[in-house]
């Protein structure tokens, strides 16, 4: 926990993900390959995303907040999403971080608890630390929107 609390300071995550308001791709001079690429395309974040929902549901503290939820189509909205975020091929189409979440009652202690899952499941798949660590900027980035304050 004090781990995600450390990166949460450095900068809120964009994950889970993630402001997409202000995002771009980023800029291919500076940087060889995006994240996106950097953390296997594609069939790493579905795989990711898979595990971070198992992690997610079995999770006391948020699982209430997929209740009524079609998993089948989060998950299809949270791997579009992310790899968007990531700086992947497609860009975000969908609702911006605070229109998602802004009918949510959604706490601080939630936020760490979707964010501390997201890590873990990072370091499930192998993900090297200082690509976890970027990640997790991105997705400290977006909590001011997703708490909608």
């Amino acid at each position: 926990m004090k781990n995600i609390i450390n990166l949460r300071f450095t900068s809120l995550l964009a994950l889970c993900t993630f402001c997409l308001c202000g995002f771009s791709k980023p800029n291919t001079a500076q940087t060889q390959k995006s994240l996106y690429e950097r953390i296997g395309g594609q069939p790493a974040i579905d795989a990711t995303v898979e595990v971070f929902y198992k992690k997610v549901l079995a999770d006391k503290r948020v699982c209430h907040f997929f209740n009524d939820i079609n998993m089948k189509k989060q998950k299809a909205k949270q791997k579009a999403f992310i790899a968007a975020v990531l700086g992947g091929p497609k860009p975000w189409t969908g609702k911006n971080m605070r229109r998602a979440h802004d009918s949510l009652d959604i706490e601080g202690c939630h936020f760490d608890a979707i964010a501390e899952n997201l890590q873990a499941s990072l370091k499930d798949m192998k993900v090297p630390a200082d690509l976890i660590a970027e990640v997790m900027t991105i997705v400290a980035s977006t909590r001011k929107d997703v708490l909608n304050l």
